[in-house]
């Protein structure tokens, strides 16, 4: 038999199970399922910026002073995702809680609203001995001159049902438009939080690169505690408005200083050198410590470096810890042009 008549005769037999459902238009040719979800390739949702996988050495990156020994030097690779490039704001996590109340009062109950999701603007008072926060108290999350600064109060159970809910209302969004839904919003890894904050550099101290805390024309470049009793040589008393300072190499804002961030990770003295080398994560349930970064606006340079690790009990809102979000990429490599 030769090969035309052996393909007239699959065309025909073809043509002849075409209305099989097993054959369902594609006449026995592996063509992959129908009726997939309508991809579009991911675009960088609003308010972050994409940060390109790579490599880099994590780590402390100068000297250990506390003598902690907690963050040895360990070669690791990190695949692409987006961070939001600034803090959550109060205005930002005010549309949250305005959705939880209009939609989801009567399930969560108005007790856990404002009790667990609610900023606790007590910690102005709580936080500090011999403090006059009353002030910061009654207009911190309240008042519009506000809204534009990082949200504090909100404990570590609270970022991750801001970042469940984002999640949820973005994808309703997608799925109105007949698109497949985006990955999930969630808190970033340690290693991708300090990753990030070195914006591409090998080795840096701070965010800008570093070792100095001023640019070449005398200006602080972060927000923090300059010296003892100092709080104001960077130009706020407080924690600033987000963006106020110059963005790292890969386009994000504060992170160091300002407020410090939660991380998904639980903490642990020892994760270095348990963790895996590509895109390690600490995920501990029975752990209450979970990893902060970055340093805030009442903190020394220290806790500024990038390589500096800290951690809050996940129950404990604090005026000087916020968060902000990330989210994988997927579709794509490391080489290939994000959007």
């Amino acid at each position: 038999m030769n090969k035309l008549l052996a393909l007239s005769l699959f065309a025909l037999s073809g043509a002849l199970l075409g209305g099989c459902s097993f054959s369902k238009g594609f006449e026995g040719e592996l063509v992959g399922s129908e009726d997939r979800p309508y991809y579009v390739p991911q675009e960088v949702p609003f308010g972050m910026v994409p940060c390109p996988g790579g490599t880099f050495h994590m780590g402390q990156t100068d000297q250990d002073i506390s003598a902690s020994m907690v963050n040895m030097n360990k070669q690791v690779t990190i695949a692409g995702f987006y961070m939001d490039e600034t803090e959550i704001t109060n205005n930002k996590y005010r549309q949250f809680i305005d959705a939880i109340k209009q939609d989801s009062l009567d399930v969560l109950g108005e007790e856990y609203v404002m009790t667990e999701l609610y900023p606790d603007t007590t910690v102005w008072v709580r936080d500090f001995t011999y403090h006059m926060g009353d002030p910061l108290l009654e207009y911190y999350y309240t008042h519009p001159a506000f809204d534009d600064y990082p949200v504090v109060g909100v404990d570590w159970f609270a970022a991750k049902y801001f970042c469940n809910w984002r999640t949820k209302f973005r994808n309703a969004s997608r799925e109105e438009r007949g698109f497949a839904a985006d990955p999930n919003f969630r808190l970033p890894s340690e290693a991708e939080w300090e990753y990030a904050a070195r914006g591409g550099r090998e080795g840096a101290t701070y965010p800008w690169g570093g070792p100095y805390l001023r640019n070449t024309k005398g200006c602080m470049l972060a927000n923090f505690k300059p010296g003892r009793g100092d709080y104001v040589s960077d130009g706020y008393a407080y924690t600033s408005e987000v963006g106020s300072f110059f963005p790292n190499d890969f386009g994000l804002y504060d992170m160091s200083g300002n407020v410090a961030e939660w991380c998904d990770d639980a903490y642990m003295e020892a994760s270095v050198p348990v963790v895996w080398d590509l895109n390690p994560t600490n995920p501990d349930d029975n752990e209450p410590r979970k990893v902060v970064r970055g340093g805030s606006w009442k903190d020394i340079a220290y806790f500024l470096e990038t390589g500096t690790r800290n951690f809050e009990y996940q129950d404990s809102a604090r005026s000087y810890i916020g968060f902000r979000c990330s989210m994988i990429q997927i579709g794509m490599g490391t080489n290939r042009k994000l959007n």
